[in-house]
């Protein structure tokens, strides 16, 4: 009998979506310098040195060197930000943005925002750019947003460019423009932008009578795996099962589907799941195929369930009982402690000292501002 979720992933054709989503950028500066000690920071920061206050304020944002608290993180980030840094001023918008070691207040997040940008913080123009497109603080204005988008744009954000390709794809605010949109999310890949590559790789697959080309859709969705993007993995992982031609290895699309399953998305732990039950480059895993359904289900809830209830009652009965039971209660501690579905896992060491995270969550809410995910405390 053919599973649920063999006939919708075998048989469907190969379609990716452009990713809408609007929500805050947050640029951190560097953390904590390893050469300087807490009590040094405390005391230089103390004195008025702005350098100072932006390390103190991410040593306590990532609890390098000190207890983690986001508390002293957003008042020592604001201490900087009263002086006039313009990174500081978009980090501390961002705080209020989310709530984040302060009362959460679209006003203040507006005010920062308005004064970063005016002192030359591109990621700032951005962000303000969302606060208009969305309404959040502000009133809704398209148009105003799309001039943010523009100048950033302009500046080298290619986030910017992704945000302006959106708005024409889908006509939100602009006139819809598809060809102009495939010119900006080409403008977003040029400047390294792991969104802006997986939006122009769906569009070389066809999608809405775009030209095809494949392998250039392989190549852009291997900046944005690489880049950390999340759903570039899971496409990538895709395109590769479907076209295994494409693959630098034969184990290429298990491993990087596997990454996407780890970040919480739950279709790639459904693939996943899926190559271990037919065997796909390696022996049939019944076990393994088992675990990633059942934590399939665990992070896509009610959707997930209906798509592989059938796969679960096949592989459970070729399992022993106690094997289930251990396999479930796996997929649930493993949930428990990676709950979110992450956008974004930031993986290089050079970014690392600029974002003190880990990665970033799905927009949840209609904050429209991207939550954190923190490195456990130093």
């Amino acid at each position: 009998m053919l599973s649920n979720s063999r006939n919708r992933c075998r048989g469907a054709k190969l379609c990716f979506f452009i990713s809408a989503a609007l929500c805050i950028v947050v640029v951190l500066p560097p953390a904590a310098s390893g050469d300087t000690t807490t009590a040094q920071l405390q005391a230089s920061a103390e004195k008025g040195y702005v350098s100072r206050q932006i390390d103190l304020a991410a040593a306590y944002f990532i609890g390098k060197g000190v207890p983690q608290n986001l508390k002293l993180a957003a008042y020592w980030y604001q201490r900087a930000a009263e002086n006039g840094d313009p990174d500081a001023q978009n980090e501390i918008g961002f705080l209020y943005q989310t709530g984040t070691g302060v009362p959460a207040d679209a006003a203040r997040a507006l005010h920062w925002y308005q004064l970063a940008s005016a002192g030359g913080c591109v990621a700032a123009k951005v962000n303000l750019g969302v606060l208009y497109y969305w309404g959040t603080g502000v009133p809704t204005d398209t148009a105003l947003a799309a001039q943010q988008f523009q100048e950033a744009a302009k500046q080298g954000s290619g986030t910017a460019a992704v945000y302006l390709g959106v708005m024409q794809y889908f006509g939100k605010g602009v006139a819809q423009d598809r060809a102009a949109a495939q010119e900006w999310f080409a403008a977003g890949a040029k400047l390294h932008d792991p969104m802006a590559a997986f939006n122009l790789a769906s569009l070389l697959t066809g999608r809405d009578g775009h030209s095809l080309n494949l392998p250039e859709a392989a190549k852009l969705l291997r900046v944005s795996s690489s880049g950390g993007y999340v759903p570039g993995m899971h496409a990538l992982g895709r395109l590769l099962a479907e076209h295994p031609e494409l693959a630098e290895s034969s184990h290429e699309a298990v491993a990087v589907i596997a990454r996407a399953s780890n970040a919480g998305y739950w279709k790639s732990s459904v693939l996943l799941a899926i190559f271990e039950r037919d065997g796909k480059n390696a022996a049939a895993d019944p076990a393994g195929a088992f675990y990633h359904f059942q934590l399939a289900v665990l992070q896509g809830g009610e959707t997930a369930k209906q798509l592989v209830g059938n796969d679960l009652m096949a592989l459970s009965s070729q399992l022993k009982p106690d094997r289930a039971a251990e396999l479930t209660a796996k997929a649930a501690a493993w949930h428990n402690e990676h709950p979110f579905e992450l956008q974004a896992v930031y993986a290089d060491s050079a970014r690392a000292k600029r974002f003190p995270a880990s990665a970033r969550i799905a927009v949840l809410d209609d904050s429209h501002a991207a939550q954190l995910v923190l490195p456990p405390s130093a």
